[in-house]
């Protein structure tokens, strides 16, 4: 079983940044690609950012490029997401996720249970 933990999330003004973390339990977090999601009330669910098992590759929705970063550190089995400039349509709940394989796009087989972002106008 894994269990993903996310945090960092919050209040924030436009314009400010915050950073998310998402810990995963148990010891196959590094041979693993992880992403990030959000949604927003009354939104679907939507992909945000990705990164392959070793760091060296991500991928992010047009409407985060440029803004957000996403990175890991394997040795502490933690995920991360910088979200720099915000915007209030950044407001939502995020959510960590773990992928089926080492790299992207291979589907994601376990969820945390979300940590709210509110960016205020």
């Amino acid at each position: 079983q894994v269990q993903l933990d996310e945090s960092g999330g919050g209040l924030v003004q436009a314009g400010g940044s915050l950073r998310l973390s998402c810990a995963a339990s148990g010891r196959t977090f590094g041979g693993y690609a992880m992403g990030w999601f959000r949604q927003a009330p009354g939104r679907d669910r939507e992909f945000v950012a990705d990164i392959n098992w070793s760091g060296g590759s991500t991928n992010y929705a047009d409407s985060v490029k440029g803004r957000f970063t996403i990175s890991r550190d394997n040795a502490k089995n933690t995920v991360y997401l910088q979200m720099n400039n915000l915007k209030p349509e950044d407001t939502a709940v995020y959510y960590c996720a773990r992928a089926r394989g080492s790299r992207t796009g291979t589907g994601y087989d376990y969820w945390g249970q979300g940590t709210q972002v509110t960016v205020s106008s």
